[in-house]
């Protein structure tokens, strides 16, 4: 794992969360909710957030202890940090909001991450952001000063690393982001994410820099010469390599990964729903399991206290709800209809005497009146607490 990691990690994603907050802050009818008054966002108040973050951000202490060598943070310190971040403006945001907020930015930068040709493409990445928040305070100087000096220090701390140092940073980026799959409607209307949260990347398009388009092989002899030529099909449409994008303070950086995504055309930018994602991607859903009702009812019967009964018959005790409210389920319940692809499984929960006292004898075997008075109940309790210190 690289030391150097969090920087780009921190600008990367304080500079998504800039944007979602920017395009949240200029939609019509956000309420804003003041201790004088109750009215709309103005012009005023948008810009007073954004400075106020965007001040935080790149803070000279906070700058000088975020350049120090040191581990990537948790997804729990990581979303506190960026909570903390937002909240030094006169906006707040509940905790649901700060969720989607934090996966949002994630999954925006997860993305980027995955879409860099080749792993010293994350600071151009970077760059773009830092580019973008520096338009964000071109009203105020001293702000647009602290930007650029935070910028000059990761040019001096990244522009001279070899690509194996950018690669094991690509690759603690990676291991950061790998078990993140939150649906985006952004993506998921441009057909860029799956109904289960993974990207859909293309193997098309230009080359890195510095490689060249796969279908050829050349054999050399001892003495350096040509001598042979093998052509083979790539299984995909490559072009060549574009320039090289600037890494200097200002520049053409070439990428368009991490600009802004959320245009005025970009409506409804949240993290979905199931229902939402049945509608928009209904081409791209998988095939339903057919084992899943023999999973469900092996797991009823391996629990002993559970009987499993068809839709039809009866009234289910219970229904195992996968969806946040029941107006969710009715609305994927109704786009499963109109598709014939899915079906609801209800599980009754029943009471079964027999197995009952069969799962009671079996934990009375394992049970050690002996030594259950010796142990102190503070043990697992001190384990949990070694666990959070991870």
């Amino acid at each position: 794992m690289s030391l150097k990691t969090l920087p780009i990690l921190v600008m990367n994603l304080g500079g998504e969360m800039l944007y979602v907050l920017d395009q949240r802050l200029k939609a019509p009818n956000i309420p804003l909710d003041k201790s004088q008054t109750a009215g709309l966002w103005s012009e005023d108040d948008r810009k007073k957030v954004m400075s106020d973050i965007i001040g935080t951000m790149f803070n000279k202490p906070f700058m000088e202890e975020l350049l120090k060598p040191q581990d990537v943070y948790s997804h729990r310190a990581m979303r506190t940090l960026l909570t903390r971040i937002a909240h030094s403006s006169i906006m707040r945001l509940n905790a649901a909001s700060m969720d989607k907020l934090y996966d949002l930015t994630i999954m925006a930068f997860k993305y980027q991450v995955q879409l860099c040709a080749r792993p010293r493409d994350v600071l151009l990445v970077t760059f773009n952001h830092i580019d973008a928040i520096r338009m964000f305070v071109r009203h105020n100087p001293m702000l647009s000063n602290q930007v650029d000096e935070a910028q000059r220090q990761l040019i001096e701390m990244y522009k001279y690393l070899t690509d194996g140092e950018f690669q094991l940073i690509r690759q603690t980026l990676l291991v950061f982001l790998q078990d993140m799959h939150i649906k985006v409607s952004v993506f998921l209307r441009e057909n860029l994410q799956n109904c289960d949260g993974r990207f859909v990347l293309d193997s098309s398009g230009p080359v890195p820099q510095g490689s060249d388009v796969p279908g050829l092989i050349r054999l050399f002899n001892s003495k350096g010469r040509e001598v042979k030529r093998y052509e083979f099909p790539s299984c995909g449409s490559y072009t060549s390599h574009v320039r090289e994008g600037s890494f200097d303070m200002s520049g053409d950086r070439v990428t368009r990964l991490g600009t802004n995504i959320y245009s005025e055309s970009a409506e409804n930018t949240q993290t979905t729903g199931a229902p939402r994602m049945f509608k928009q991607n209904t081409q791209a859903t998988t095939v339903p399991n057919l084992l899943a009702k023999e999973e469900l009812n092996l797991l009823a019967k391996l629990i002993g206290s559970m009987e499993v009964r068809d839709t039809q018959s009866g009234n289910p005790g219970f229904c195992v709800n996968l969806f946040a409210t029941d107006k969710e389920e009715e609305e994927a319940g109704t786009a499963s209809e109109t598709n014939g692809m899915y079906s609801i499984i209800h599980i009754q929960a029943t009471e079964d005497h027999r197995a009952n006292s069969e799962l009671a004898r079996i934990a009375d075997e394992f049970t050690d009146y002996r030594d259950s008075s010796d142990v102190p109940s503070s043990k697992g309790d001190h384990l949990l607490s070694l666990m959070d210190e991870l």
